[in-house]
C-alpha cells in the first residue's frame, strides 16, 4: 500500500490499474469464450464433421494460451517494478530508547536524525 501512496512515477500507477482493469474484465470473457468453444467443439464431434471440431479445440488451446501469457507477463513486469521500488526505498530509522544514562547521546543522535528525516527515511 505504500507503494501505491508513494508519489512516485504514476506511469506505473496507471499501468498497474489499467492491467487490473483488463484482467477483471478479460478473465470472464476467456472464461466464457473457452467454454463455449469446447462445447461447440463437442456438439461438432457428436453431430457433424472432426474437422470443425478441432479447429474448436485449436482456437481454444489458443486462446487460453495467450491468456495465460499475458496473466504471466504482466504479473512479472509488476512484480520486478515493486522489488526494484523495494530496492531503492529502504527508508529506515533507528530509534534509541530514553534513558538517563544516553541522555547526552541521544541529544548528539538528533542532528542524525534530522539528516535521516529530510532523506525521507521512515521510523521503524
Amino acid at each position: 500500500l505504500q507503494w501505491l501512496r508513494n508519489p512516485g512515477p504514476q506511469h506505473e500507477k496507471r499501468t498497474l490499474f489499467g492491467d487490473m482493469v483488463c484482467f477483471l474484465f478479460i478473465t470472464p470473457l476467456a472464461t466464457i469464450s473457452g467454454w463455449l468453444c469446447l462445447r461447440g467443439a463437442l456438439d461438432h464431434l457428436h453431430f457433424s464433421s472432426r474437422l470443425e471440431a478441432v479447429g474448436l479445440i485449436a482456437l481454444t488451446v489458443a486462446l487460453f494460451t495467450i491468456y495465460l501469457f499475458w496473466t504471466l507477463v504482466s504479473f512479472r513486469y509488476h512484480c520486478r517494478l515493486y522489488n526494484e521500488w523495494r530496492r531503492t526505498n529502504q527508508r529506515v530509522i533507528l530509534l534509541i530508547p530514553k534513558s538517563a544514562n544516553v541522555l547526552s547521546n541521544q541529544q548528539s543522535l538528533l542532528g542524525l536524525q534530522s539528516l535521516k528525516r529530510n532523506s525521507k527515511e521512515t521510523i521503524v
